[in-house]
């Protein structure tokens, strides 16, 4: 660029000699195409350039997010996760890759237009940067503000966000209670406050451009009126003083350019701040000694001393637990709410780390074991059994892709679902809708059964299985239950007494505490917290407990 007016003036002065001007237009020509050539190479790397960092940005963070700890993830809220590693990321893309490459550009054209001009005169230069910096100053305070205010609208947006999945995943019970007014109200508010916010943003940011024009203005008068006034006393030629006021002109735009990516780079800014908060969520230790086969016969799981707390709580969760569970059979946990009953399954994953006391499983430290080691030997099933969208045979072998079709048939048989899959119209093949639409809720649990089967597991959870299902889906779950404790152990929280009953052994907690353990017919005869739960639920309706 700033060989433009050396080249045209050079053409000038050829035709004013009458000289050929092939030469002169050749060099033009080939600068102008060079110029074009570069600057589309130049967009063309800054492209790719951003599209490599959003993937690393996103590849980054979902990866910490899946192998965060589970207490700082339920902390977050989906909207604002879903927000921050799709939108935010590629605001970031537009700071580090094209408001950066325009500053940079911009500066090197600036350095040159301030080194060609203190050549021809640092005086008026000096009068120039004097008139401009007052501006440049104003256009810094104004970057502030704009970083401030758009963070303030990515969080603003972020929890638009969270409050419209909030409500879509929950859109039958919206309708049942007649809210849909009420929340279209509430979305609209939160909605509003990232447009208020999203307006202030603009206003900063519209703000940069007249900053900059007002000093510009106010540089070209005080370089003309002082210039003009030094040619007439012969101190500066009327030539310099015609390239320098070319020169400021060409100054001008690169310093506008300049602002105008400081402020894109401000509002990306907030952006990767945003991403880098989420990126820095707690961990998982993953860590551990080798990993070792289990040990064959040896207890299924034992707690040894254990308590644990929660953050802020009152009271332990669990307090000063301690049992042991054969390598097979069938044990019930039951308990009132609060009693810890969750709290000892997500011990045993190691969901969460035990303040004190010991966790085995299959003979080994679960603390001691990599993750992968000791979730292996676990199969857990959850009380909503989630399933994702796809295939029946893609949900059943999801943690063992690998899976054979004699391991997935045993895993179908043990779970008593082989009929129920030959029945569908694609058998393991048949689409699956969200969380598993196109089976029955008794269906859905038996296949996440199955599918935690298929690992073959030393201990399967079972994390209230029965409590959503009706009878004739019980039933069929209980039976699968007993023919899987014949060859693992099978530890299930049971809010149904039905299900208890016909467990091997009950453990009965409250406030933290094993306070008893026996089968249903001993504990009714020995223990008054069993009791009172097992009255409640088989006792007929209008019959008096006993």
């Amino acid at each position: 660029m700033l060989l433009q007016p050396v080249l045209i003036g050079h053409l000038i002065s050829t035709v004013a000699a009458g000289e050929p001007i092939t030469r002169p237009i050749t060099y033009i020509v080939l600068l102008f195409a060079a110029d074009a050539l570069l600057a589309a190479t130049h967009l063309y790397l800054i492209g790719v350039a951003g599209e490599n960092i959003v993937l690393d940005l996103r590849t980054t963070v979902t990866g910490r997010l899946l192998h965060a700890a589970l207490p700082a993830f339920h902390r977050l809220e989906h909207g604002d996760v879903f927000n921050r590693t799709l939108a935010d990321t590629s605001l970031a893309r537009m700071a580090l890759t094209s408001s950066v490459a325009q500053m940079i550009t911009a500066g090197f054209s600036m350095i040159g237009c301030i080194a060609v001009m203190a050549w021809l005169d640092w005086r008026l230069l000096l009068a120039a940067l004097g008139c401009l910096g007052g501006a440049s100053a104003i256009a810094l305070l104004l970057a502030k503000a704009v970083r401030a205010a758009a963070t303030q609208n990515r969080e603003d947006t972020s929890a638009y966000g969270s409050g419209l999945l909030r409500v879509l995943g929950a859109a039958t019970t919206v309708k049942a209670s007649r809210a849909e007014q009420r929340e279209a109200e509430h979305l609209a508010g939160l909605a509003g406050a990232a447009r208020r916010s999203g307006i202030r943003v603009t206003r900063l940011s519209a703000l940069f451009l007249p900053a900059i024009n007002v000093g510009t203005q106010v540089s070209l008068a005080v370089v003309i009126a002082w210039g003009v006034a030094r040619t007439t006393t012969g101190s500066l030629t009327a030539a310099d003083l015609t390239a320098f006021i070319m020169y400021l002109f060409y100054l001008v735009s690169p310093l506008v350019l300049f602002f105008l990516g400081l402020g894109e780079f401000q509002q990306g800014r907030a952006a990767i701040d945003r991403v880098k908060e989420l990126a820095g969520i707690e961990q998982e230790p993953t860590g551990g000694a080798a990993a070792t086969p289990a040990v064959t016969g040896a207890p299924a799981v034992v707690f040894t001393g254990v308590s644990y707390r929660y953050p802020e709580a009152g009271r332990p969760a669990v307090d000063d637990v301690s049992f042991a569970l054969p390598p097979t059979g069938v044990t019930a946990v039951v308990g009132p709410s609060g009693a810890g009953k969750t709290t000892l399954f997500q011990l045993i994953e190691r969901f969460r780390t035990p303040d004190t006391g010991v966790v085995q499983v299959s003979g080994d430290d679960g603390a001691g074991l990599p993750l992968t080691e000791l979730r292996g030997r676990i199969g857990l099933v959850e009380q909503d059994a989630p399933l994702m969208r796809g295939t029946v045979r893609e949900n059943l072998t999801y943690a063992h892709p690998a899976a054979t079709g004699d391991e997935i048939a045993a895993a179908l048989r043990d779970a008593h679902l082989t009929e129920v899959v030959d029945a569908l119209p694609n058998g393991l093949d048949t689409e699956l809708g969200e969380g598993g639409i196109g089976l029955s809720g008794g269906q859905k649990q038996r296949l996440a059964i199955a599918r935690a089967l298929i690992g073959r597991p030393r201990l399967l959870l079972l994390d209230e299985a029965t409590s959503n299902l009706d009878s004739d889906s019980e039933q069929a779950l209980r039976d699968a239950v007993a023919t899987i404790g014949r060859r693992c152990h099978v530890l299930t929280i049971a809010h149904r007494m039905s299900t208890a009953m016909g467990a091997d052994e009950i453990i009965v907690m409250e406030d933290g505490r094993v306070r008893a353990r026996g089968t249903h017919a001993e504990l009714m005869a020995t223990d008054e917290v069993y009791g009172r739960l097992a009255g409640r639920q088989l006792t007929p309706a209008g019959a008096a407990a006993p």
